[in-house]
């Protein structure tokens, strides 16, 4: 099996030098190409509503602002400015989101997004979402890769086809830095001792974003079934939190990026497949999950890796075979809600199976 020895060393390294940087190789390219044309159609979108800012930003090869969630699906954060307005609102009556309430009245002429605003006072994220799908479904009838490059309309979401081969969604956010959100208050877990106290402010500092996107929640009498739409006016314009800038500080740590470099290219080849419930976010969840029981540098050393991609797997087949991932800032928060149980069992066999092979052949890696 996978373990700390020297066969399963050199599998793990011969594994990373040829499939994950392949992988990664093919996810720059395809990043490359997709953000050319993303970036044309944001100018357009900026010149028809100049609030709509576009803040992808080509660094040395390196979008910021622009995340992978696999090799053909990626997110733009178009990051949305002045919310100085409005007071963020975390109670926690909706699971992993907020809403942005005016802190008075008075000043609802004073905010850029007056139009967008209820009756209530809340910044509306789906009359946002709604507003900027408009300009975008213009700006791509008027751009030269019409032809190739398509709005999905199955959805409220920003979702663009291109090539038909590759979704990009493009997501309105407000950046909050500074502030940590009531809902994540249980972290960190101060009888685990993961991260140390400068890692942790770091990362309260960072903050996190607000992202208008579609929510969904599970109504408790129907618990295989998703529900369709959003079940409340207040579902559908309050505010998706996102805690990805953080997670990414704490994993910083190269052979922990190394760890979840692998389990994301193991996903991609054996656990992709229609309707799958795994999600490579699910598996990065995981892996923090797996740093607080394993918190000392030396348990991610070359040599331990193999043991660590072996326990995020056995915390995967646990969670399908629980039907929950809990969040791991916001662990109210069930990365596999709503998902019905057939789906999650045959994951969880699908699991079970990948999980197998590499515990009882050293060799795995080769044929994987």
């Amino acid at each position: 099996m996978l373990g700390q020895n020297a066969v399963a060393l050199g599998q793990i390294t011969a594994y990373y030098n040829e499939k994950v940087q392949s992988r990664k190789l093919h996810v720059r390219n395809s990043i490359h190409m997709v953000s050319k044309i993303v970036a044309e159609i944001l100018k357009d979108v900026e010149i028809q509503e100049p609030r709509f800012i576009s803040t992808l930003i080509d660094n040395n090869g390196r979008y910021d602002g622009l995340y992978v969630h696999s090799p053909n699906e990626f997110e733009v954060i178009l990051y949305l400015n002045q919310m100085g307005v409005f007071n963020f609102v975390d109670d926690g009556s909706i699971q992993g989101c907020a809403v942005l309430k005016l802190s008075d009245g008075r000043k609802r002429s004073m905010s850029l997004w007056v139009e967008f605003i209820t009756a209530s006072g809340y910044l509306s994220a789906r009359k946002i979402r709604s507003r900027f799908q408009t300009l975008v479904s213009q700006a791509i009838e008027k751009s030269p890769y019409r032809e190739y490059c398509k709005l999905v309309t199955d959805t409220s979401d920003v979702k663009l086809r291109i090539h038909d081969k590759y979704i990009v969604q493009i997501t309105c956010a407000f950046r909050c830095n500074g502030i940590w959100p009531r809902s994540a208050s249980q972290w960190p877990n101060v009888a685990v001792g993961w991260p140390n106290p400068a890692v942790i402010g770091e990362v309260k500092n960072e903050g996190f974003d607000l992202l208008s996107k579609e929510v969904y929640t599970q109504p408790p009498q129907q618990p295989q079934t998703p529900t369709k739409q959003p079940t409340s006016t207040m579902e559908g314009d309050a505010w998706a939190m996102c805690m990805t800038q953080a997670e990414n500080i704490l994993l910083s740590h190269p052979n922990r990026r190394k760890t979840l470099s692998i389990l994301k290219c193991l996903r991609d080849s054996h656990l992709d497949y229609p309707a799958s419930p795994i999600t490579n976010y699910i598996i990065k969840t995981l892996v923090l999950y797996e740093c607080e029981k394993h918190i000392s540098d030396h348990e991610w050393y070359d040599i331990c890796i193999g043991d660590r991609v072996i326990g995020v797997l056995l915390q995967l087949v646990s969670c399908l075979q629980c039907r929950k991932c809990p969040h791991y800032f916001l662990p109210q928060l069930d990365l596999l809600r709503g998902k019905p149980t057939h789906i999650l069992d045959h994951a969880a066999k699908m699991s079970w199976n990948l999980l197998r092979q590499l515990m009882l052949n050293a060799r795995a890696l080769e044929s994987l």
